[in-house]
């Protein structure tokens, strides 16, 4: 079965690691097992690193650009190499060009937009460079404005000034606007001013797993209200009633999607797992186990149709309605 994925966090785990992108176990995605689980396309964040992350990975600090470079050249460097399997798209036009082809597809995004720095020209240069959604926040304040968090004012805060134009800005200049790791209150301010869909990109049911990274019912319902999608997380904190949990299970992302489904609509649903950015106990441990979890939600009584949905039409039918092209 075809699927889209909206995000991993492969593009940080290779250059750290200094792995390829197309067969390697150093990595949870690459192109090899990308194809044989049947996937149309992916979606490569570029995610931006703070300072405990390199501690992790015993790596010394990057400037941002430096790493942003890197990265991005990496993304190139692979996508040239292993052009017979996989091609970049900057559209829903070009991820189906690029299935006709017998090709996979590439889509790059950035997760965190602390690089902008509260200038639209930075917006437009990453668009430039083919950057076509953009997680507004990840874990701290920035430009556009304030980070989930366990703080309850800080969860209230909203979007600030130049986030809210920044959201008009990226509706017009046909960039997918990211509200994964965002505030409540910046979720609600992106509901309020986006005249485009907006997604949630690797978000789950904060009704099953308290996490602060999770959407309420509520938001879930204004989601598909607003014709956007929410990824299903396959990390264990976003999965389970104790966010301390690391076991990301079969069974868990199953009755998420089920609730995901019963509160916002099977046009809701969608995947975006967070391979690569999270470790612990896994029912799906790389891309190429996907496949596991299409057959469970057949057994669980999905239809075909609705499995199209949740793998990639969805998805699809998100980028028609927002990318140019």
């Amino acid at each position: 079965m075809s699927y889209i994925d909206m995000h991993c966090d492969t593009l940080m785990m290779a250059l750290f690691k200094n792995a390829n992108l197309n067969d390697s176990k150093d990595v949870a995605v690459d192109f090899k097992r990308m194809k044989e689980a049947g996937a149309l396309a992916q979606f490569f964040a570029i995610y931006m690193p703070d300072k405990p992350t390199y501690e992790l990975f015993n790596i010394k600090p990057m400037e941002d650009q430096e790493y942003f470079d890197a990265t991005f050249a990496l993304f190139l460097k692979n996508l040239q190499e292993h052009q017979d399997v996989i091609a970049r798209a900057y559209t829903a036009k070009d991820v189906l060009e690029n299935r006709q082809k017998g090709l996979m597809s590439a889509i790059l995004t950035m997760e965190d937009g602390r690089m902008v720095n509260g200038d639209f020209e930075k917006i437009e240069d990453f668009y430039d460079l083919g950057v076509r959604a953009l997680a507004l926040t990840w874990n701290y304040e920035n430009c556009f404005g304030f980070p989930n968090s366990d703080d309850t004012d800080v969860m209230s805060k909203g979007l600030k000034p130049f986030g809210k134009e920044a959201i008009g800005f990226m509706n017009e200049l046909g960039m997918l606007v990211d509200v994964s790791h965002l505030s409540d209150g910046g979720f609600w301010d992106v509901a309020k001013i986006s005249e485009k869909p907006f997604i949630a990109t690797h978000s789950n049911c904060r009704e099953l797993s308290p996490h602060r990274r999770n959407l309420s019912d509520e938001m879930i319902k204004v989601l598909a209200e607003h014709g956007g999608v929410m990824g299903l997380n396959f990390c264990g904190a976003f999965l389970n009633a104790d966010t301390k949990c690391e076991k990301s299970t079969i069974d868990a992302m199953v009755a998420h999607l089920k609730h995901a489904r019963k509160v916002g609509g099977i046009e809701v649903v969608a995947l975006g797992s967070d391979l690569d950015g999270f470790a612990g106990e896994m029912d799906i441990s790389h891309c190429g186990e996907f496949p596991k979890l299409f057959d469970r939600l057949r057994k669980e009584g999905f239809t075909e149709s609705e499995l199209d949905k949740i793998t990639h039409e969805n998805v699809l039918r998100v980028m028609k309605d927002t990318l140019w092209g």
